[in-house]
Formats: structure tokens, sequence, C-alpha cells
């Protein structure tokens, strides 16, 4: 998010316009050219896109409109990705998938400045338009940023400040953009193009994988990877506006104001399962060993307990609030959640029964080994269905990590709560 008051230098700021104006006396193209004089013809219009930031919602990059208005003297950039964490209920409408996102128009040079700053890169697309879909676009957004027009409810991936972005432009060229961009498919679907970006931030690549169930998984097509600023950037290069025969580019010229170093964009998909499958094999196989050990070893019957119930808890949390957010929440993007397979409520009942066993209680026991198995077996289950067609989540990483695991207890389980096993027979030899 961009706050709406940034200081910086004037000077500095006056640069950027001047770089990203620098071509103005180029003659436009034919879909541009007519109808300089009146509204509109002090206008000119540019795609601002900026590179990903270093917080998690940053990596996605963003972009905002930038009008500059010779006759006025302003340059003035619409903004849709505003939002505020200090918001009444900020917290609550996240969980239910209801965030209130809004747009507001800002300075432009200071707005350029504040994403340098930040180490973000950033350039700049002129776009080919008419005199009166300049003047129109500028109304619309002017309109749009009006208290009561300026709040919407933002989506991930389906409502977002740079789909925004798009359909306001689209709007204005009579749906050119989406004509020539919704029908081309891409290789990629939602869940690539967010593992390329998230893989730099292991934790929230991993919670986010998880949350993702099978909607984000369908190939996208062109229009609909405009939902990242920088795919947008890119498809625009491909359009074409004006009369057929008279077509010309939609993007006129583009700069590179700024370009990170630090912080660039990651061209390919990440490749973590082999690491996350050899972490589990060997969580897993530590459980199993001191299952094994357990019936004779204090200290190897207590680590296996411990590490159990802390397991067993965090996969049974973990598969309560994947429920949750498929059945009780808005959260398209969390419906058809394979990974309820693999992180399973389940798995809480059984930290419940493991610490009764733990204390030495008869009556668990049994109960502890075969709810054990079936977690694990609901794991394993969860492969098998991947041969059928209607199973098409891409949640490698999470098998790779968590099938491992459950096996393991399971194993270790029946080991160490099998007949004949006795907390008052254990030994320290």
């Amino acid at each position: 998010m961009t706050p709406p008051r940034i200081r910086c230098a004037g000077l500095a700021a006056m640069a950027v316009v001047a770089l990203a104006s620098s071509g103005h006396t180029q003659p436009r193209a034919p879909a541009a050219a007519d109808a300089e004089t009146g509204a509109g013809a002090a206008l000119t219009v540019y795609l601002m896109t900026m590179g990903p930031g270093a917080a998690v919602w940053e990596r996605f990059g963003h972009n905002a409109i930038w009008i500059h208005d010779s006759a006025q003297g302003t340059d003035v950039a619409y903004n849709y990705g505003l939002f505020d964490f200090r918001q009444e209920d900020f917290l609550l409408h996240f969980i239910q998938g209801h965030m209130r996102y809004w747009m507001d128009g800002m300075d432009a040079e200071r707005s350029a400045m504040f994403y340098m700053r930040q180490d973000r890169s950033l350039w700049v697309q002129e776009l080919n338009l008419t005199a009166p879909q300049r003047a129109e676009l500028q109304r619309f957004l002017e309109w749009n940023r009006q208290e009561q027009h300026k709040f919407y409810d933002y989506n991930y991936y389906w409502d977002n400040c740079s789909t925004r972005v798009r359909d306001a432009l689209d709007r204005v060229l009579g749906g050119a953009i989406r004509r020539q961009t919704e029908r081309v498919l891409t290789s990629n679907t939602y869940r690539s193009h967010t593992r390329r970006l998230l893989q730099v931030d292991i934790p929230a690549y991993l919670g986010i994988m998880l949350g993702l169930g099978q909607p984000v998984d369908r190939p996208i097509s062109v229009w609909e990877a405009g939902f990242l600023p920088v795919q947008l950037q890119e498809s625009l290069r491909n359009v074409t506006v004006g009369q057929e025969g008279e077509a010309s580019p939609l993007v006129l010229r583009e700069r590179t104001l700024f370009e990170s170093k630090d912080l660039p964009e990651p061209a390919a998909l990440p490749r973590f399962w082999p690491g996350l499958a050899l972490l589990g094999l060997g969580l897993g196989g530590a459980l199993a060993l001191l299952g094994w050990k357990a019936k004779n070893h204090k200290l190897a019957r207590g680590s296996f307990f411990t590490i159990a119930i802390l397991w067993s808890v965090l996969a049974g949390v973990a598969g309560i609030m994947l429920a949750f957010l498929w059945w009780f929440t808005d959260h398209a993007t969390s419906a058809g959640n394979e990974n309820l397979f693999h992180a399973n409520p389940v798995s809480f009942v059984l930290a419940v029964a493991l610490v009764a066993g733990a204390f030495g209680a008869h009556g668990p026991r049994s109960a502890v080994r075969w709810l054990a198995a079936g977690v694990a077996g609901l794991s394993l289950l969860g492969v098998v269905l991947k041969l059928l067609p209607a199973m098409y989540q891409v949640n490698g990483d999470v098998i790779a990590l968590l099938l491992p695991v459950h096996a393991g207890l399971a194993l270790g389980a029946w080991h160490a709560l099998g007949r004949g096993s006795s907390p008052t027979s254990d030994s320290a030899g």
C-alpha cells in the first residue's frame, strides 16, 4: 500500500516526470491522432508498474494509472491498492474473505519516488488513447475516487489493484484489451504464479500453498494473468487499438525509471519438494524409531509423545482452519482443498488421545494406534486419488512433507502402545 502522503525531494521527483514524458514531441500513432483538441487534448496517460517489495503482500508487485495534465500542471497516480491494518474489524473481515480496499489519486511524482526508495523496480508505459478516451478515463477515475465509490471487496486473483487498473483501461477502450487477451491461454495457473513469486518467503509459501484449493490450479488466460501487474504490463505490449487496417500498438513507448538489484521478480518455479520430502522422512523416521524404543527407554518414550503431540496439534489445527476456510468463509480459492487429506481435523483428536496415552491411561492406547493409522491412511488415500482426473490440485510440496511424518507417527504409535507395552516397564537402560 502507498501512504496517501509521502514526503520526498521535489527536484528529484520532477526528474522522474521529465524522464517519463521526454517522448511527447513524437507524433502519436493513428489511433490517437484524431480529436486532439478539446477535452483530453492536454492529458497523457501512463501505466505505472512497480516490481516486488520485501513484505509478503508486496511480492506480487503493484501498479497505478498516471495521468499527466499539461494544462493544469498536475500529475495524478490513481492507485487501487490502498488498505489499512487499523480498519475496524480488519482481521475479522480478512478471515471472512471480505477485505475492504479502496482507490485514491495521489501525487505521481511522490508516489514514484516512494517506490524507488523502497528499492522496487518502476516502469512507465505511455498508452495510445484518443483525447476523448483520455478525458473519459480521467472522469471515471475521479468519480471512482469519491468517498461513496472508492471502496471495494478485494480478491487476491479476481478483483485486486491490478485487475481494477486493467478494467478501467479496458472500459475506455471499448473492451479491446479483453477481446484480444481472454481467449489466449497461458501455460500458467494462479498457483504457479503464486509459487514463483512467494518462493523467497518459505513460511508464507508453505502456508499459502496449504490454504489454496483447486480453483487456482486451472490454466489461465492472458486476461486473467493481468491480476499481476508485471503480467499486465507485458500483455499490453501486444494489444492494438484503432480501426481494422489502421490498428496501432496500445503502448506508444515505455521507460524503465528504476530497476532493483536486490528485489528482482523470480522467473522460474521453485523446486522445494525434494527438501521437504527429506525433512518429512527425517521427522517421520525419528518418530518411528522413538516409538520402537519407547517400551524400554524413558527418554525415547517422552520424546516420542512430545513430538507426536505437537505434530498432531499442528496438523489438526491446520485441518480445522482448512475446513473453516472452505465451508464457512467466502475465500473461494480455498474451496475443494485436497490438502484436507493431509492436514486433517482428526489429527487434533489424535493429539488428545496421545496426551492420555502419555500419562499411562490404558483405554486410549488402542484409540491412539487406530487414529494414527487412520490419519496416515487418509494422507495415503489423498495420494492414490491423484490418479483421478478430478483430483488435479498441485500439492506435491504438502504431500512430500506431511505424508512421511504421518506414516512415521503411525508406526511409532503401534510400537510404543502395542500389546505388552506399559509405562511401568520403562527403564533407562
